[in-house]
């Protein structure tokens, strides 16, 4: 797996909300391994064959990283957004998307309904974002309530994937390359 883009520290020490383009430049060989996963928040989900809509989706993007220099924050969805752009560098997600696990909470329901998917070509329509999704394990629900999608890593690693803690499915684990 190419290696994408190194973390720069100093970025997120000194702002609480920063542009992931901020994040992606040169840093020390600790910050080299970090990788930034993200969760999107959605009121309800819909979806068709084709694609995911979650509905009144949170407007702030929530990015994690793990072992060895722990980070989080949120971004806005305008700058989550640029990220699927070529103006984000050449391994940028449409370039090469990312595998995620949408997790949808149903009333009654023992448990959320976990489905594993490969998403691309978000597009926000007004209060909703749109993906285009390819499916790779479990099934997507018509429609759902609460939803909340866990996205695949962005920088040199692994993420959401095989072996990273046992979250969703794929190519894209530590170590896998």
């Amino acid at each position: 797996m190419k290696v994408r883009r190194n973390i720069l520290k100093t970025a997120v020490l000194l702002a609480a909300v920063a542009p992931l383009g901020g994040l992606m430049t040169p840093a020390t060989a600790a910050e080299s391994k970090v990788q930034l996963m993200f969760v999107q928040s959605a009121e309800s989900l819909k979806a068709d064959d084709k694609t995911l809509r979650l509905v009144n989706v949170s407007s702030q993007t929530i990015y994690f990283t793990d072992r060895p220099v722990r980070m989080a924050g949120h971004i806005s969805m305008a700058d989550y957004l640029k990220e699927w752009t070529a103006a984000a560098g050449p391994n940028n997600f449409s370039k090469d998307p990312p595998n995620a696990t949408l997790s949808v909470y149903e009333a009654g329901n023992e448990s959320n309904l976990l489905t594993v998917v490969e998403i691309s070509q978000p597009v926000l329509e007004g209060r909703d974002l749109v993906y285009r999704y390819k499916l790779l394990e479990g099934k997507v629900p018509s429609k759902g309530g609460a939803a909340a999608l866990f996205i695949d890593w962005i920088g040199p690693g692994g993420g959401v994937g095989v072996g990273f803690h046992g979250v969703g499915v794929g190519g894209r684990g530590i170590g896998v390359r």
